[in-house]
Parts: C-alpha cells; sequence; structure tokens
C-alpha cells in the first residue's frame, strides 16, 4: 500500500517560476484538510472522469462522491456514457470496524459485469485512507480477475489541493493507462497530435477538432474529455502535446516528452486571435512547409469569415467593461476573447491562478490596467463593480446573485456555463451571449424599481 504523493507531483521543473529561478519552490497546493476550492479528490475526479467508456468509483462515505460528480457539463458523443453515473463503495461505520476492500472488490465485480466498461478508476479518500484500506492491492487483483484495467487513484483528500488532485490524475493515466496499445495504422497521419487539459465542456472539444480538421491536423487523443480508454493508451504515437488550459496537466506533458520524446506546447483556443495563434503554433512545431503555409491561409480565410459574423456584436460590444471573475488560465484565456470583441477587462479574478497565469495577464494588458483580484468575496466584486462601474460581470454560477445585488448582467463561463466559447465558432457564441444579456430588458425594469 502506499499512500504517499510522489515528491515531484508538489514541485514540477516546468513551472515558469522554477525556470527562472536557482531556487525552486513548489507549486502551491491548499491546505491538507481544507475542502474550500477543492481537495485532490476533486481534481482527480475532474481529469477522469469525462473517460466516456471507464466506470468512475470513489471509495468512501457517500458524501464524498455527491461532492465531486457531475460537477462539469462535458459532453459525450460515443455510445458509452459512463462518466454520467455517479458510483460509490459508500462506506459508513461497520465499514470502518470491519474492513471495507471486500465490498469494494464486491461492488467493482458487479458494476463490470453489468456495464461492460474497458477500465475501472478507483478514487481513495480520506476515511479508507486513514484505515489503511489497500486499493492498490484490489486494483491489482481485480485487474487480474476482470482482464481490464482497474486503475487505483490516490486522491485521498488530505494530500492537498484540486491542483495537486490533477497531477495525481494525470500520473495515473501515465503509469497505468497510456502507452499500454499500439493504434491501427489507418488513423494515423504525418500530423498527429493530442490535446491535454480538455474536458469538453458543452462540446467545446468538437469546436477544436473541426478546427484542428480543417487545417489537416489529426487529433489522435484527447486527454480526457469524450475520450476513450483504448484513445489515451495510443497516445504516446503523438508527434505532438498540446497542453490546453490546465497547468495542472503540464506535468503529464512533460512525463510523456521524457519517455515518449514526444515535445509539447501550451495554447489556448479562447477567442479567434488566441485560436488563430493556437493553429500557427501546432503547424510550426511539426516543422513543415506545406503545413504550415496552408494553415496560414486558412487562418486568414477564417478570421474575415468570424470577423463577418461577430460585427453586429462588436459594434455594440466596444468599450463596454467587463469584471471577469473565474479560475485558473480562464483568468487571461477569456482575456483575448473578450479583447477580440472589443471589450474593456477592468478586473480579473487570481485567487486560483500560477504566476504563469498572471504573467499572461500582463501580456494582455498592454497598459497595466486590469486589477488582479485575489478576493473575490460578494463584498468585494460589489465594490468593484461600482467603483469600476462594470457593465457586466463575467463568472461562475456562486456569483449570480452578486450580479443581481449589483443590478448588472451576469454570463456563467465556468464549467456549468449553457454554450460553448472556444475556437471560431466559440467566440461568436460568447458576442451573442453577452450581447443578449446586456440587451435583456429585465435590467431596466429592476434598476427602476431600485
Amino acid at each position: 500500500m502506499q499512500l504517499k504523493v510522489k515528491e515531484e507531483l508538489f514541485d514540477e521543473p516546468t513551472c515558469e517560476h522554477n525556470i527562472q529561478k536557482k531556487e525552486k519552490k513548489a507549486c502551491k497546493t491548499a491546505v491538507p484538510g481544507s475542502s474550500t476550492g477543492g481537495c485532490a479528490l476533486d481534481g482527480a475526479y475532474i481529469v477522469l472522469s469525462p473517460i466516456r467508456d471507464a466506470l468512475h468509483v470513489v471509495h468512501g462515505p457517500i458524501n464524498c462522491l455527491g461532492n465531486s460528480y457531475n460537477q462539469r457539463t462535458s459532453e459525450s458523443k460515443g455510445n458509452e456514457t459512463f462518466y454520467m453515473y455517479g458510483m460509490t463503495s459508500s462506506i459508513n461505520e461497520n465499514d470502518l470496524i470491519f474492513g471495507s476492500e471486500d465490498k469494494l472488490k464486491k461492488g467493482i465485480i458487479y458494476a463490470v459485469n453489468k456495464f461492460n466498461p474497458k477500465g475501472v478508476f478507483i478514487y481513495n479518500t480520506c476515511v479508507p485512507a486513514l484505515t489503511g484500506e489497500d486499493i492498490g492491492g484490489v486494483a491489482r487483483e481485480l485487474t487480474e480477475k476482470l482482464n481490464i484495467p482497474v486503475v487505483p487513484v490516490q486522491s485521498q483528500g488530505f494530500s492537498g489541493g484540486k491542483n495537486l488532485g490533477n497531477k495525481i490524475a494525470g500520473d495515473v493515466l501515465f503509469e497505468y493507462v497510456i502507452g499500454k496499445k499500439e493504434p491501427n495504422i489507418d488513423i494515423l497521419t504525418d500530423y498527429n497530435i493530442n490535446l491535454i487539459g480538455e474536458y469538453n465542456i458543452k462540446g467545446e472539444l468538437f469546436l477544436i477538432k473541426k478546427a484542428l480538421s480543417d487545417n489537416g491536423i489529426n487529433l489522435l487523443s484527447n486527454i480526457t474529455g469524450n475520450a476513450t480508454m483504448e484513445e489515451i493508451m495510443y497516445s504516446h504515437k503523438a508527434g505532438l502535446n498540446v497542453v490546453v488550459c490546465s497547468k495542472a496537466l503540464v506535468y503529464l506533458a512533460r512525463k510523456m516528452e521524457e519517455k515518449y520524446g514526444i515535445p509539447f506546447i501550451e495554447e489556448s483556443f479562447f477567442g479567434l486571435s488566441s485560436t488563430n495563434n493556437a493553429m500557427l503554433h501546432i503547424a510550426e512545431s511539426f516543422k513543415d512547409a506545406k503545413l504550415i503555409e496552408k494553415v496560414k491561409k486558412n487562418i486568414e480565410s477564417k478570421t474575415k469569415i468570424i470577423r463577418k459574423e461577430i460585427e453586429p456584436y462588436k459594434k455594440f460590444l466596444t468599450g463596454k467593461r467587463v469584471l471577469l471573475y473565474t479560475g485558473g488560465v480562464k483568468s487571461w484565456s477569456l482575456i483575448s476573447a473578450l479583447n477580440d470583441l472589443g471589450m474593456k477587462v477592468i478586473a480579473t479574478g487570481v485567487k486560483k491562478s500560477t504566476e504563469e497565469d498572471k504573467n499572461r495577464i500582463k501580456e494582455f494588458d498592454a497598459n497595466g490596467n486590469i486589477i488582479m483580484l485575489d478576493n473575490g468575496n460578494p463584498v468585494n466584486l460589489i465594490k468593484m463593480i461600482k467603483d469600476e462601474q462594470a457593465d457586466i460581470l463575467l463568472a461562475g454560477g456562486r456569483n449570480q446573485y452578486t450580479a443581481i445585488k449589483s443590478l448588472i448582467p451576469f454570463l456563467d463561463v465556468n464549467q456549468e456555463r449553457s454554450s460553448s466559447y472556444t475556437s471560431y465558432e466559440g467566440i461568436v457564441h460568447l458576442g451573442r451571449q453577452i450581447y443578449l444579456e446586456l440587451n435583456s430588458p429585465v435590467y431596466d425594469v429592476i434598476r427602476k424599481a431600485n
């Protein structure tokens, strides 16, 4: 049994703050035991659960599953939809006394016989970790018995925060799944890539995949939205890894480069400019003049089309003031999309952002006018909205009532969002949604009432 989390998960050498400084510092994690902002279980479950043909079993009290299940609106076009099932061993007081490994085994065997998945992930939680449950041993036994990968995920919450859980998930994929199968030769092309950290929120992967295909680039594997176990198993045959909006999974990209020689780049597909840059950087990574020329022509053509489509919205939105309060890489990647729409970002939340994320914000803020918000409690947000005269709040669902109290429009841009905002079509969706929110008559009514 091994509960200790690998030291390298805390100290990522590819992080910019570790590259630039002689004295390395560990990447930020939550205080052990803290559930605010998510624990390691949340992070691991978010990364792995979109794998659509595997079962995801949370070994712990039922509340652990309730806190993590269905947090993101990932979508799938496959026949298997196991990612939508919430499964738990639901341990109780008797299990604490007598042990719950047999209960876990029987439950998994029953579920595998019923659903016939291609793999199983067992997520450890605080209680069985503290009582000494050996999920690693259970996984080895069931892998042999069931003849499918059964993967132990040491995601007990007291190990750290959500960011660490993301890394733990990447590590188990690297150790137990990636490289375990070879792809059929007919699915390979000259330009094969993996996307890492794309979870297909509201089908955004499908928009990115369409843009890649239009440029002659083959998406070999996506980690992990709409993915299958087999797809991830042969992802080691890609020629390039593209890390999409997930600094935590840069760990996985680095490990794949070390073992399989796959180089990686980090890109965003939020906004017209960022999508164009991503496509060009991918093409340049293959060092193929014909591909680069094809992508440049396609970018020119797509840019004309999308600019024409967003023009009606941009005319109205130009100069409108946005308060952006979201997490991680969206704190900067959405700035690019809003700039494409002519909007002015007055502030962005950085509570869950890394130093690299903050540097990216500065890159999009030539005049240094964007305020970085470390504390986005409702009082601070309401004050910021009034002081900076924000026209709209873009944030997660929990901040909707903050916008209502401030009497301004609101759009959810977090994982619960109702529309897809990536790639070329995504910027049109985003412009339309913001336009509709700002033009809703309800705000005039409530303002007059107040």
